[in-house]
């Protein structure tokens, strides 16, 4: 059966109110596979889903929704529903979702939990935004150095099923519960059940700290490929653990601000779909404002140049080809730096090796544009004469400006995240649009320039 067909089928079903049966089908479908064929329900017609899903069931649906689904949902259902709902999440969803109400609401919604879970949510909502200690859950089975194997597994059995998901790695913490090292299941099991942990222990793990920023988390896993790591407190006491399904989460939101500030677009909150319309001009209009004043200065750079393109108004049909060499150039060298640096393949302190590298690139990629030009210019005027007598130097001047305009554009592009990063601020806001402005207005300059050199005396 298709997904639209089951989409159809649970419509039916919820009108014709055989919630029995609806139930009997939901209950065999994966909870991830559930959300899918109910996105489109009504808030109503949802909150009916939920209440006759068994306890378990629904919370498992309840986290694969997305934060507006879930705020939605849980006005829709009553405080006792709704509570069995938040007491059932995963501490670590449950604070992303806290996240996304106002202090009033969400403060409202942390009465509805138990004692022991508010206690929870209050601590991990206690860390700064943006922290590792808001994506951690204090799920974790945690052993002591001084036990056995068979201790250890005899410990991990009773354990198992608050901690189901987390068992393939094992936290052995000392007296005071500072986290001394971590241990596969595996190695477990396949010791003999009497031999000491300790022989299973070498001392070196990886480990986060509650107040480092997501990013670090993002890399951490990314290096040592790992599915969860540890959080500890300034003083080595282990709080709980960072699943990778959060982090992924974490590196596609970097992500996709990356691609929007590259873009020459401020960092969206919400999905695109969902965000308002004036909000969504607001982010687009102050960074095309800024462009926009910035490409005034083409203009007057233009202005500057007047005696000349009156002289020679030929000069004036290669301005796009000039100005956009260079703006394309400057581009690429910009995204591919910012995303380099943003995934760590360099660092501040390549940029010399980066400068040199782009120096080599720009070089080549000037002389290929600019021997293309020259050809273009050359058979235009064998053909009909297009740039008149001296159209070999206006050739030399169009090549030449390509050379040295893509140079610098690609130089600009690579240099400036570096500048950017170096002075504390994102790398990704040197976007494709600003560093391709920039060189517009300089690539003009350097074009006029070679020109008035080459063809003084002759057009100028």
């Amino acid at each position: 059966m298709t997904n639209e067909e089951l989409r159809t089928q649970i419509a039916e079903l919820l009108s014709k109110r055989e919630l029995r049966r609806l139930r009997d089908m939901l209950v065999e479908i994966r909870p991830a596979d559930i959300v899918e064929r109910i996105s489109e329900l009504s808030p109503d017609d949802m909150a009916v889903v939920f209440r006759i899903l068994p306890r378990q069931v629904g919370a498992d649906v309840f986290e694969y929704l997305d934060a507006d689904q879930q705020k939605t949902l849980l006005s829709s259902l009553g405080h006792e529903r709704a509570a069995v709902l938040l007491n059932e999440m995963d501490p670590d969803d449950r604070t992303a979702l806290l996240e996304e109400f106002p202090p009033a609401a969400a403060r409202q919604l942390v009465q509805l939990l138990s004692r022991e879970e508010r206690s929870i949510a209050l601590r991990l909502l206690g860390y700064p935004e943006h922290s590792v200690g808001r994506l951690m859950t204090p799920d974790y089975v945690a052993l002591r150095e001084q036990w056995t194997v068979g201790q250890a597994l005899e410990h991990v059995r009773a354990q198992a099923r608050e901690s189901a998901g987390n068992l393939h790695i094992l936290y052995v913490l000392d007296q005071t519960g500072k986290l001394v090292d971590d241990i596969r299941i595996r190695d477990l099991l396949l010791s003999p059940l009497n031999a000491p942990l300790a022989n299973l222990m070498n001392h070196s793990f990886v480990c986060l700290n509650a107040t480092d920023d997501q990013e670090v988390a993002v890399h951490h896993f990314k290096k040592y490929d790992r599915t969860a790591l540890p959080v500890i407190d300034s003083q080595g006491h282990m709080l709980g653990l960072v699943t990778v399904d959060d982090v992924l989460d974490v590196a596609e939101e970097e992500a996709t601000e990356d691609i929007q500030k590259l873009g020459g677009v401020e960092a969206l909150e919400d999905p695109y779909i969902k965000t308002p319309l004036l909000h969504l001009v607001k982010k687009r209009a102050s960074w095309l404002v800024i462009l926009f004043v910035g490409e005034m200065l083409t203009a007057s750079a233009m202005g500057f140049f007047q005696s000349e393109i009156e002289q020679a108004v030929v000069l004036a049909l290669f301005i796009p080809l000039i100005i956009s060499s260079g703006g394309n150039s400057g581009s690429q060298a910009a995204t591919l730096i910012i995303r380099s640096l943003a995934i760590g393949e360099v660092t501040l302190q390549d940029w010399f090796r980066v400068f040199k590298r782009e120096l080599a690139a720009g070089l080549c990629l000037g002389l290929v544009l600019g021997f293309i030009g020259f050809l273009r210019i050359a058979v235009w005027s064998t053909v009909g004469n297009a740039y008149g007598p001296h159209w070999f130097l206006i050739g030399l001047s169009v090549s030449f400006s390509l050379v040295a305009v893509v140079l610098w554009g690609v130089l600009s592009g690579a240099m400036l995240p570096f500048l950017l990063k170096r002075l504390g601020l994102d790398p990704a806001t040197s976007s494709a649009p600003f560093v391709a402005t920039l060189v517009d207005v300089t690539g003009l300059v350097i074009y006029f320039t070679i020109a008035a050199k080459l063809l003084g005396g002759i057009l100028l």
